[in-house]
């Protein structure tokens, strides 16, 4: 069945081809790659091209005019896939940190599930050692805060790797998702809890990566606690 991954990319020419060629490596018949690169300056539109030359027919890419935000880069590769007919369409970052060796038991627990989240904080998950306190702190208090807030009932519900039936995806209101940052992970799980979908988690270990820059901060994390409360009041 036809398994589409979602890949938002800026600034990650480095880590997509070795990416790129971890998931091709999975067992997993159907998979093809889609980046929705945001007019990154690095060249990854370039990049992700070039690996379609690389893997005929597995790769598709999106360019975007300029940085319009996560939320949105999600939302327009959903709709590119399930217009393509995909079955399964696993979102994940560009970075290395979500390792694709979690793909295939992640869509074979999607016989059970609507939705599955690999999740750092439940039994068996957990984060790079490296990573510092306060992002430890961070991290943690985040997906807490954002569960107490929405009455959310998974454990991890700002990570950003996921897999999901089509009719899941369909039953979701996209157009209507606000969440461009890092809140966009809390929104989509909030509308799952109001669509009554069924989301499981598996444990994963969330690397930290080894190329490129990370994105978080703590002004993002700041806006993203205020976020939460939006999407409280907008359903």
């Amino acid at each position: 069945m036809p398994v589409t991954v979602v890949v938002p990319t800026y600034n990650e020419a480095e880590n997509l081809p070795v990416l790129a060629g971890q998931l091709f490596s999975l067992p997993v018949e159907g998979l093809t790659l889609l980046v929705v690169d945001d007019g990154s300056p690095d060249g990854t539109g370039q990049v992700a091209e070039a690996l379609d030359d690389r893997y005929p027919g597995r790769v598709e890419v999106i360019h975007r005019e300029g940085k319009l935000g996560l939320g949105t880069a999600y939302v327009r590769g959903f709709t590119h896939a399930l217009a393509k007919g995909s079955d399964f369409v696993v979102q994940m970052d560009a970075d290395l940190s979500h390792s694709p060796d979690y793909i295939p038991g992640m869509l074979a627990k999607l016989e059970d599930a609507d939705v599955v989240v690999g999740s750092r904080y439940v039994s068996g998950g957990g984060v790079d050692a490296n990573w510092s306190p306060l992002r430890k702190v961070l991290s943690w208090w985040g997906s807490a805060y954002s569960r107490f807030v929405l009455g959310l009932n998974i454990h991890d519900t700002t990570g950003g790797f996921k897999a999901f039936r089509a009719a899941a995806l369909r039953a979701l209101p996209l157009t209507r998702i606000a969440s461009s940052g890092y809140a966009f992970q809390v929104e989509m799980n909030y509308l799952c809890k109001k669509r009554g979908l069924t989301v499981a988690e598996v444990p994963i270990i969330f690397a930290d990566r080894t190329m490129g820059k990370s994105k978080m901060s703590v002004k993002i994390a700041l806006e993203a606690a205020w976020r939460v409360w939006q999407i409280k009041w907008r359903y």
